[in-house]
């Protein structure tokens, strides 16, 4: 254990005063005032700073010390002054004897100077054989002063230690000795700047008067620190004051976020935190209090944590910096896991397939109602977040998407559910194209070929049934988006059932031959043709296109039994 009291000389005794008004550095500026019942908080319920009171911290601990005498009894002599006459009384120091021992409760049992009782270490405690004296908090405190009294001459050289970590590590706090430099390798009375402020200084203050008796000793923390006229500002002096383990007194480390300090399930002392603070220090926000980041309670500004903003949908939140800048150091929240179908930073829009019920506020768990948007009628699942109203395919309409517009009528075809009504032949508005005057023999070589018989199927290279759905003009082209329902001989192109492009001549076109209608479905018998696009297959004045009649199935399917044994 380091060293926490050292180079006492000759016989040591002592008792700690450390609240006694005449002893406490700025003891006026921690006086009880009048407050509301809830001291972090005004009249108007508005967050404010607040500080536990200020107490003698070393009130009732225990005190480890290194020395104390009476193990065996021994005999001891106090010098006394009255006046300018000395006395010498002598006395016997027995542990086993109350009326004659000195322990170290003695150090921290009252704080009344007309009832001193004070420890006594072993005669001749000399250097280097130091006494230790070892004072644990339970907690952390903010140190105002540590305050020493003697019922001996005031030690010659003396070092205040502290630890923040339990005892874990120490460092030092101050350095009183006659011999500055030789015992402590320090200046005497060193000058405080700014950038040494939070570093033990020695002084020989402490011998100025020198009483045999009676002796005090007062260690201010911020006296002479630069920064202490903004100690609320200054995280330099906060941690420099803040200590768990020494002689003290001071008040609990709250932050400004509490009032007083009371005993945790275990007997721990942690802070009663207020305005949303969290931990033994009210040192971080509370869950779900991460609007923005937490700070230091200050005279101006209570700094309170703020909740996340998640309009009920979400139970944990994140804070982000970035947002918390761009938002002009106002809002940082994120919330997490946003429930009732919601979605964003606030939970404050629906996730996708959903969309806002206008009837209900953004809070209410039923605020976001299902897209329920048709499978094969709407082009996507996400409808529009204020109407509800999901993208349809073309010809489709409803808030969902789940009939045909006016104009078009229903097809089998789930890419283009919804056709446009036929009008006309789509030679009617083939103008462009100077229709040849000799049709007639032009498609002479088409004509009589309704009937359909096993030498025609085996003569064509493919066989479907296909339902037309709309037809355009490509150049010399016209190019039908067709559905092929039925597939009776494929040919070298491999044609599969659903929709294909089906090329036809503008010239065969203009003269009806083939004669194709949009809307219609057809028996398609024709030859593996090149198409002039990339995919399709091709109709000519050769093939046979024959509107189509259900009775005509079983006799494909007999065909193309035969087509497979070898027939054709």
């Amino acid at each position: 254990m380091r060293r926490l009291l050292e180079t006492w000389v000759a016989v040591l005794t002592a008792c700690a005063l450390a609240g006694r008004a005449s002893a406490g550095y700025g003891l006026s500026m921690f006086a009880a005032q009048s407050s509301p019942p809830d001291p972090c908080y005004d009249e108007n319920g508005n967050p404010r700073r607040c500080i536990p009171d200020f107490v003698n911290s070393a009130f009732g601990k225990d005190v480890r010390v290194s020395s104390t005498c009476g193990a065996p009894a021994a005999r001891y002599c106090v010098v006394t002054e009255k006046g300018e006459e000395r006395t010498r009384d002598c006395h016997t120091c027995d542990a086993a004897d109350p009326k004659k021992s000195h322990p170290p409760a003695y150090l921290t049992d009252l704080n009344n100077p007309h009832n001193l009782t004070c420890w006594q270490s072993e005669n001749y405690a000399q250097y280097p054989q130091n006494v230790t004296l070892t004072l644990s908090l339970g907690k952390k405190f903010e140190v105002t002063y540590v305050s020493l009294q003697f019922c001996s001459p005031r030690p010659e050289s003396m070092a205040i230690y502290k630890s923040m970590d339990y005892g874990k590590s120490w460092v030092p706090f101050q350095f009183y000795s006659t011999q500055c430099k030789k015992m402590y390798n320090r200046q005497n009375k060193a000058t405080i700047t700014k950038q040494n402020e939070q570093e033990a200084i020695c002084t020989d203050s402490h011998t100025d008067m020198h009483p045999l008796t009676g002796g005090l000793i007062a260690f201010s923390t911020l006296d002479g620190r630069p920064s202490a006229h903004d100690f609320d500002n200054s995280p330099v002096l906060q941690d420099w004051v803040t200590a768990t383990d020494i002689k003290v007194g001071g008040r609990c480390k709250c932050n400004g976020h509490a009032s007083k300090c009371v005993k945790d399930r275990e007997g721990n002392l942690v802070c009663e935190c207020k305005h949303n603070t969290a931990g033994p220090e009210c040192d971080r926000c509370k869950p779900f209090h991460y609007d923005r980041p937490w700070q230091r309670a200050t005279a101006r500004e209570a700094n309170e944590c703020v909740a996340c903003h998640c309009n009920l949908h979400a139970r944990r939140c994140r804070f982000n910096m970035e947002l918390y800048k761009l938002s002009g150091r106002r809002s940082g929240g994120v919330c997490l896991n946003c429930r009732h179908n919601t979605a964003g930073r606030h939970c404050h829009y629906c996730k996708e397939g959903y969309y806002r019920d206008m009837t209900k506020s953004i809070s209410h768990r039923r605020a976001c109602k299902a897209c329920d948007c048709h499978p094969v009628g709407a082009a996507g699942k996400t409808c529009n977040q204020t109407t509800g109203q999901c993208p349809c395919k073309d010809g489709v309409t409803g808030i969902t998407c789940n009939r045909c517009a006016k104009g078009y009528q229903q097809s089998r075809s789930p890419i283009a559910p919804c056709i446009k009504i036929p009008v006309a032949s789509p030679t009617s508005t083939y103008s462009s194209y100077e229709e040849p005057s000799d049709c007639e023999s032009y498609c002479k070589a088409s004509k009589g070929k309704m009937k359909i018989t096993m030498k025609k199927y085996c003569k064509k290279d493919f066989a479907v049934q296909v339902h037309v759905l709309k037809g355009d003009k490509a150049g010399e082209w016209w190019k039908f988006t067709v559905n092929i329902i039925s597939v009776y001989k494929q040919g070298g192109h491999r044609i599969r059932r659903g929709d294909q492009l089906l090329w036809v001549r503008a010239k065969d076109v203009a003269c009806k031959c083939p004669k194709i209608k949009p809307g219609r479905k057809y028996l398609l018998l024709g030859s593996d043709d090149d198409a002039p696009g990339q995919s399709g297959v091709v109709a000519d004045k050769g093939s046979l296109l024959i509107p189509w009649k259900d009775l005509w199935g079983r006799r494909l399917r007999k065909f193309q039994q035969r087509g497979k044994r070898g027939k054709c």
